[in-house]
């Protein structure tokens, strides 16, 4: 389990940026204006882990027993809440009711692991899911393009065998794309540059913290 500093944020899209020898560096835009709202300790819970929120939900839509949590903490509804496991230091290093700073968790350079849902494509063939070459479109082959072929044997063992790959849901899953590396940081308008693609659609959100097959890169450098 990753228990590296981290964020969530919400997925703004993509931009680009030129390095000092202008070279092009195509970055996702991550936002994220976090704020704790819960703890939970060893004592306590039997973990050690902060609540955060994102956004602001309205009252109207938040039901009684949460409502009153928000109320009892002094805090105002969140449209998204999470748990990010941490060590018990980094947890204390917080209060309840504080902002989580991107550059006091992420510094320029260091690598992280990006956590997402991926865009849901629906029921699709094997040519989209798992980039078959598809049939010939010649020689008397006739309505079988895209098909994906033979699927089991004649005799031995005389069934189709379990884990083919065939059609079926593809997309719409939890994904992590690893070491990837933070090209700018924007703590003004709780933005934050990660070079290259991060899973998911527009709007919706992703975890971000320090890549665990990194050495150090989970602890950002004293300041």
């Amino acid at each position: 389990m990753n228990t590296n500093l981290g964020i969530i944020g919400k997925k703004l899209g993509m931009t680009q940026l030129f390095s000092e020898d202008g070279t092009v560096v195509r970055c996702s835009v991550i936002e994220s204006d976090l704020t704790v709202i819960g703890k939970r300790t060893q004592e306590k819970d039997g973990y050690d882990a902060l609540v955060v929120g994102l956004g602001e939900r309205k009252e109207k839509q938040t039901n009684k027993p949460l409502a009153g949590q928000y109320k009892k903490s002094g805090q105002t509804p969140k449209r998204f809440v999470r748990e990010l496991r941490l060590a018990a230091e980094a947890v204390a290093k917080y209060e309840i009711g504080g902002k989580v700073k991107l550059d006091e968790v992420f510094e320029i350079g260091q690598f992280v692991d990006v956590q997402g849902t991926t865009r849901g494509r629906g029921f699709t063939g094997v040519m989209r899911r798992w980039s078959f070459a598809g049939s010939s479109a010649s020689h008397g082959s006739h309505e079988y393009k895209r098909h994906g072929g033979s699927i089991g044997t004649n005799m031995t063992p005389g069934r189709t065998l379990p884990g083919l790959k065939m059609p079926g849901q593809y997309g719409n899953e939890t994904v992590s794309v690893l070491n990837l590396k933070v090209a700018k940081i924007m703590p003004e308008e709780s933005l934050l540059l990660i070079e290259g693609g991060v899973p998911g659609s527009r709007n919706t959100v992703v975890v971000v913290r320090g890549a665990v097959k990194k050495k150090n890169a989970g602890k950002p450098k004293a300041k």
